[in-house]
């Protein structure tokens, strides 16, 4: 069996580590700056975030855009996508894709309903 290589940069190629520690303590970090930029976010909640975009509040989106980043950072990394064929890493990440789309959607349709079930006091379907 052939000694296969790891990938040792990060961002693109932005970033380029010695060794797979160095790797893992390197994505270890971007992970955590991401988390407590969603953190200080949540706490403080700043007004000019507090605007709508497509239905939903700008804060909320990049709530959403972080946390797929660190999705995205967590199975390239840690669950070594990154060193998988092109065919299977297109079948997991298209799919989490697809099933996050699809997640958003429900969750702006059931969103929209409720607020108009408080607003109106009408109920459309009562099973």
């Amino acid at each position: 069996m052939a000694e296969h290589a790891h990938k040792l940069e990060i961002l693109r190629g932005l970033v380029k580590f010695k060794s797979n520690t160095q790797k893992i303590w390197g994505v270890l970090i971007l992970l955590s700056i991401v988390t407590t930029v969603e953190v200080v976010l949540g706490i403080y909640k700043p007004d000019f975030l507090m605007g709508n975009f497509f239905y939903m509040k700008i804060l909320n989106w990049i709530f959403i855009i972080l946390t797929i980043v660190k999705a995205y950072y967590i199975t390239w990394d840690f669950m070594h996508m990154r060193d998988e064929t092109k065919a299977l890493r297109r079948v997991v990440v298209w799919t989490a894709v697809f099933l996050i789309c699809y997640l958003v959607f429900i969750l702006l349709q059931e969103g929209g309903y409720v607020d108009s079930v408080y607003k109106s006091g009408f109920i459309k379907n009562d099973f």
